[in-house]
Parts: structure tokens; sequence; C-alpha cells
């Protein structure tokens, strides 16, 4: 019996999670979406701004209510970042609680939000009873400017609200460290298909383990076919050494195709880096495996018949 979908969301303002968050639960057919604002505007009437102001302020000016600002030493990312998490850390019991409301009911649900914040959201007691799988989506700083703009303007708040674009980047970039440092997947939401794509990539465990011979010259084209050309990832490495009666296996999780662009351009600049590895790859033949996935099964299938064509899959050495 399959757990409920519980998907998360998080992104600071205007990065585009409530429309990412609305086409995912169309993709996936789950009824139930909600955004953390309108959670918050229930604790709000709960918690009155004399005991919670910097949960009466916005995320992003919530740090203008903190006592003992100088403590900071004139930090103003550091302030905006405890402002934002001081005014969060209301919001994220009740966040909980419709998590487990819906886990209880087996209820698929996505929730969207900027109170989504890793570390704070205590995920890991619910992933014994649900398939909770949370996202920080990101955007460069000129892509998140003019999306900012044009979702200010689009839901009137424009003026005032347009000021705080400083502290609404500062926020991303606190949300994309926390990501990194507690293994939450940050998607680069450059095109919605696209991101999309990965997101079910990650959720749908539609994979293959295949047995690949490529050289180390030939990873950008395979990264380009299952990441680029397909939205897929690839999970782990094993190379078939010599003498070795089990193979030397590798963790990975490659998802992001700007990560893998920058790991192979490092290989590039580091001349014994890319040695070293191309030994690797000599010494088993340049013959390795992969657990690829991609969004959904047809799409699997497309990638396998362009890297068969490609010559990177050994013929009748596909794993089942």
């Amino acid at each position: 019996m399959r757990k409920p979908y519980i998907i998360l969301i998080g992104s600071a303002s205007g990065i585009g999670k409530s429309t990412i968050a609305s086409e995912l639960a169309r993709e996936l057919g789950i009824k139930h979406l909600i955004e953390t604002d309108f959670i918050r505007e229930i604790v709000r009437g709960i918690i009155g701004p004399e005991y919670a102001p910097a949960l009466h302020k916005s995320s992003y000016d919530a740090y203008t209510t903190l006592r003992n600002k100088e403590r900071f030493n004139d930090n103003g990312e550091s302030l905006i970042n405890a402002g934002f998490e001081e005014h969060a850390s209301f919001v994220i019991p009740a966040i909980e609680k419709v998590i487990k409301r819906a886990v209880d009911d087996f209820d698929d649900i996505v929730i969207e939000g900027v109170h989504l914040v890793p570390g704070l959201l205590n995920i890991e007691k619910f992933k014994k009873d649900a398939s909770i799988h949370f996202f920080i989506l990101s955007a460069d700083e000129d892509v998140h400017k003019e999306r900012f703009v044009k979702r200010a303007m689009k839901i009137k708040r424009g003026g005032k609200h347009l000021e705080y674009f400083k502290e609404n980047r500062t926020i991303h970039n606190y949300l994309v460290k926390q990501a990194m440092e507690h293994g939450v997947p940050v998607i680069n939401n450059v095109d919605i298909n696209c991101t999309i794509k990965r997101m079910l990539t990650l959720i749908r465990e539609i994979c293959k383990v295949l047995i690949f011979q490529n050289s180390v010259d030939d990873l950008s084209e395979l990264v380009d076919i299952v990441l680029n050309k397909n939205g897929g990832r690839i999970v782990d490495v094993s190379y078939f050494l010599p003498g070795f009666g089990e193979p030397l296996r590798r963790k990975v999780n490659i998802y992001d195709p700007k990560e893998a662009g920058r790991f192979i351009e490092r290989l590039e600049l580091n001349p014994k880096r890319k040695s070293d590895l191309e030994k690797l790859y000599e010494l088993s033949d340049n013959v390795h495996s992969h657990k690829i996935c991609a969004p959904d099964q047809e799409t699997l299938d497309k990638m396998i018949k362009e890297l068969s064509e490609r010559g990177f899959i050994l013929s009748n050495e596909i794993q089942k």
C-alpha cells in the first residue's frame, strides 16, 4: 500500500514556488494544496503581536522587531536571517500539525511557502508513515529580481514591498544554505517544465541500473542526455576492478545540471584530479554501473534508447 505523499516546497518570495506547487499537485493528482501564509494567519489569530512581534511582520522585515540588534555587530544578513528564523519558528509547529493530520487521514498534500525551513522543520518523524519530499527552489539573482518585481505588481504589492528585494535575496541564500546542510534538494527554477521533471525524478522511483562503458571525456555528453535533455538523475556508481570480488561503490545523487557542469569544469581545471579519475576508469576498462532515474517511464525508455544509440550502454548488459 502506497504511503501518502507529503510534498514540501520552500523558497524566498518571488522564486516561483506557488506556480511550481500548483503544477506539481496537478501532475501528481493531489487535491490538497496549502500555502504556509494561510497557516501563519491562523497562528497570528492565536498569538498576539505583544507576545510575538516578529510573527506579525513579514518574513523579510521581521528583523525590525528583534531586541538587542547590536549583538549582530552591524552584520545585516545575520540580522535579517535571525528575524526570519524567529518569524518562521512560530509557524513551524502548526505546519507540522497539518502534516500530521494529512498522514493520519492518509491524504496526499502539497505545502508551499517561505516558512518551510530546513533544520527547523522536523520531517524525520513523518518518514515512517509518509512518502515525504522536501525541496527548496532557487534562482539566479537577476532572474529572482525580475520575478520578484512581476509578482509584487501582480498581487498589487508594489511600492514599499519592492524595497525589500535585498532582504528577500538574503532569505533565499539562507534557505539554500540550510538545504545544503540538511540534505534537502535545491532545485534551480529556470523553467517550469524542467523544474517539475527534476522534482518528479526525485519523487517517483522510476529507475533502472545499467552497465555503462564510457571514458571520462564522455561524461559531459552523458550528463547532457540524462540531466539536460530528459530531466533525469544519476544515482551511485560502481567500478568493476580486476582482482576484486565486489565492485568499488561510490554514493552520488546527481540531478542538478549546473552542479554537474561545475564538477566537469573542475576536472578540466585540475589535470591531476582528472588523471586520477581516468586511471580508475582505465582499471575497470571504462566499465561501471549507474542507476538512472526519470520523471516517468516514457522518459526513462527514451533516455536508455539515446544512451544505447550513443554507445554508452553495453549491449545485453542492462540489468533488470
